[in-house]
């Protein structure tokens, strides 16, 4: 079991400390994050909490999802290793000149 666990349905108000403090009554956090957006800078309703271990993780998912939380109900599961994304436009080495040919 691994010991990092994905928290969805968030409200947007929810700081990293409150997400902390919730998980803190099922083991020990390591760390608590929201994700907030790069260019507004809010939360985007969701982030991550890891555990000291794969068994207070999986209480803990055993003891939220499904929970009400700051007004909403929450989706608490187990997260899974982040997708490799590909870049936009593929490769960016160069090339071609896309001036006048020159004889």
């Amino acid at each position: 079991m691994n010991n990092k666990v994905y928290v969805g349905g968030l409200s947007y108000a929810t700081t990293d400390k409150q997400l902390e403090d919730l998980f803190t009554a099922h083991g020990t956090v390591e760390s608590a994050r929201i994700i907030m957006d790069k260019f507004s800078g809010r939360s985007k309703g969701f982030g991550f909490v890891e555990m000291s271990s794969g068994a207070e993780a999986q209480k803990a998912i055993q003891a939220l999802n499904g929970t009400e939380f700051d007004g909403r109900s929450i989706t608490v599961n187990e997260a899974r290793p982040q997708e490799r994304r590909s870049g936009f436009g593929g490769d960016r080495r160069g090339g071609g000149g896309g001036g006048r040919n020159r004889w």
